[in-house]
């Protein structure tokens, strides 16, 4: 029996574990990526591990979500990044170079190759036949000292496309397709691997958007095969050495295999407030509406903004819409300028804002009150753009420009023949926002610089074999880490305090959570199906954390927040029954012993001592996993099997 592309790539580098869905792997990790919205906690979590270098292929810390200078606090962040990379072996990629995501695949990203990221958009890298994960900072802090990446080994699932998309239909609409029929909840537990015929049309950009989409599957990631249109695109980076081809074996089995016709695809559009609410654009037409976003890492690409601009030029927006266009890199924004692409897309009336991921963190440029803003980012749901009672809609480039145009939600076919774009041959390639780090030796003699809004993260308490506990908060079903811990610009500068966050902790849910967590001092949280899906933010763990959360009982879990929990030392706990969901209250008090016991044999009971009820509740932890818990999580643990610090 043959091989996958992504069984390949984990034969490849596995370390620990078989390749048997449903195990524990470890993967060795050759590259990491950081952000600026997490990579503070990472670095900070780095250094208590007391390792000088990282020990990674590469490294590279990105400032691309807190962008928005207010205050100090960004700034601050900034600079402590910048020092803990040039000392620790990290390049650094400065503010305004471009979303980590975008530039990553153009200058990093390697067929075959493993990335972890503190980002869930990590897997972008998909596109590029890469192997990346979405983690958190902890998992990447670790990858960084040398460790393995643990996974449960994944189901594969293969996406086969056919036929050749229309004008006007989009790799977009693909994304968009595959949520329809999966969910935001079909791909978890499962590799998506894009194939057949119709893959052969599709560049490297277009490939990314589909794989950057894979995140709000639940998916573990996506990958495409290393093809001739791999090795044209790292051509035109100046990079043809780093190709490699990768393609599936012919008698290679899957564990589920969709089929999608592109010649049968029509523009589609995700309504409020889910990716996965999915209908044609032709549906929803003549909708007035009040905003449009182009870009974030979903489509900012050079290919996407030369379509924006020729679909804008000669053309003016409605004098109802405010547009804005993003970048996703300065190389992508250089090549706009000196082609004079830049020159049409400002003339329409459209702003031009940062590279950088902005509004889609809801890092400015909100949506007016009630408005309806069309965007080409990867998710809606509420409250994320900033703005609690917005209408957000994910959609195309081609759609979101037909529709600044009209003013109104617009089939973009409508706007009669599509403009040729004409891809250059090659890149305009300067890395010169990308900051070398120290040498080994001269790194003993770089200082890290600390502002006074970066505070120590939580201590984690370890599990004890008993746990007593009222409920603080009951919340649905497909609860996100923007639930969990917000963004926005008020709230992002605060990402290294968390003292200070833990203020805004589940406010878009019930806003006197914080203050009945901490009156509570220990607590248990109960959710629904799904839980903390969307951003691999850690903070929607290590808040909980700091408020006194000890478990979180759900009827199922997106996988990168279940391993944040376990990572900062909170119990994820399923339940049997999930009917059981129903009969647990906000105030109860539950009560737990023998837990680990419980632990290991994969089962626990909990009383409800409210109620005298008793449940049955999952925990199939592997025996790392609840060594973790038990230490009191990822870096207690780490902390004592990592060997030859000095290395």
């Amino acid at each position: 029996m043959g091989y996958t592309i992504a069984e390949k790539i984990i034969k490849s580098h596995l370390c620990g574990g078989s390749m048997k869905a449903g195990e524990e792997i470890a993967l060795r990790i050759d590259q990491t990526l950081t952000q600026d919205a997490t990579g503070t906690m990472a670095y900070l979590e780095f250094e208590t591990m007391g390792i000088p270098r990282v020990r990674t292929e590469l490294s590279v810390a990105y400032i691309d979500h807190n962008t928005l200078g207010t205050g100090f606090e960004n700034a601050d962040d900034h600079l402590y990044i910048a020092s803990a990379a040039k000392k620790f072996g990290v390049r650094f990629s400065r503010p305004g170079n471009g979303i980590c995501h975008q530039v990553h695949l153009e200058r990093f990203g390697r067929p075959g190759a493993t990335l972890i990221g503190s980002d869930s958009h990590t897997p972008t890298c998909g596109g590029i036949g890469m192997l990346a994960f979405g983690a958190g900072g902890m998992d990447v802090a670790v990858a960084m000292g040398g460790g393995a990446y643990y996974i449960t080994m994944p189901k594969i699932y293969k996406v086969e496309l056919s036929g050749r998309l229309h004008a006007f239909v989009t790799p977009k609409d693909i994304s968009l397709e595959i949520l329809r029929i999966l969910s935001v909840k079909g791909g978890g537990g499962a590799i998506i691997e894009w194939g057949g015929e119709g893959v052969l049309s599709l560049s490297v950009p277009e490939r990314a958007t589909i794989t950057n989409m894979g995140a709000e599957l639940g998916a573990t990631t996506s990958i495409f095969p290393s093809d001739e249109q791999t090795r044209r695109f790292l051509a035109a980076q100046g990079r043809e050495c780093d190709f490699v081809p990768l393609s599936a074996d012919p008698d290679a089995v899957y564990d589920r295999v969709i089929k999608i016709d592109l010649d049968a695809l029509e523009p589609l559009i995700a309504c409020p407030h889910s990716p996965d609410n999915v209908v044609a654009v032709k549906t929803v037409a003549g909708k007035p509406i009040s905003q449009v976003c182009v870009g974030s890492c979903t489509n900012s690409s050079l290919y996407d903004m030369l379509k924006v601009s020729s679909l804008l030029r000669g053309r003016v927006i409605a004098p109802s819409v405010s547009m804005s266009v993003s970048p996703g890199s300065r190389q992508v924004l250089s090549m706009l300028a000196d082609s004079g692409a830049l020159s049409d897309i400002l003339a329409s009336g459209a702003r031009l804002l940062e590279c950088a991921c902005g509004p889609c963190i809801g890092m400015g440029f909100s949506p007016n009150s009630g408005g309806v803003s069309l965007r080409t980012f990867n998710r809606n749901f509420e409250g994320r753009s900033g703005t609690k009672d917005a209408g957000v809609y994910l959609v195309s480039p081609e759609t979101a420009v037909a529709s600044a145009l009209t003013g109104v939600i617009t089939d973009p076919r409508t706007l009669g023949e599509m403009p040729e774009i004409r891809m250059p041959e090659s890149f305009a390639v300067n890395d010169s926002a990308i900051i070398q780090p120290a040498s080994s030796e001269d790194a003993a003699d770089v200082s890290i610089v600390r502002g006074p809004n970066i505070k120590p993260f939580p201590a984690s308490c370890p599990v004890t074999d008993a746990l007593s506990a009222k409920v603080s908060l009951k919340v649905g079903d497909n609860i996100t880490t923007d639930h969990i811990m917000p963004a926005g610009s008020k709230i992002l500068p605060y990402r290294s305090n968390i003292p200070y966050l833990s203020k805004f902790c589940f406010s878009v849910c019930d806003e006197s959570f914080p203050e009945r967590a901490r009156a509570l001092g220990e607590s248990i949280i109960v959710g629904g199906a799904n839980y903390g899906q969307g951003s691999s933010r850690e903070h929607a763990a290590l808040v909980p954390l700091y408020l006194g959360v000890r478990a979180v009982i759900a009827k199922s879990f997106a996988r990168i927040h279940a391993a944040n929990l376990i990572n900062s030392g909170i119990i994820p706990l399923t339940f049997a029954d999930p009917n059981d969901y129903d009969k647990i209250s906000e105030g109860d008090a539950l009560s737990f012993e023998g837990l680990h016991a419980g632990m290991e044999r994969g089962s626990v009971n909990v009383k409800n001592t409210t109620t005298g009820e008793e449940y049955r509740l999952v925990c199939a932890f592997t025996e790392r996993q609840r060594e973790m818990l038990i230490c009191g999580g990822l870096l207690e643990y780490t902390k004592s099997h990592v060997p030859d610090k000095k290395a």
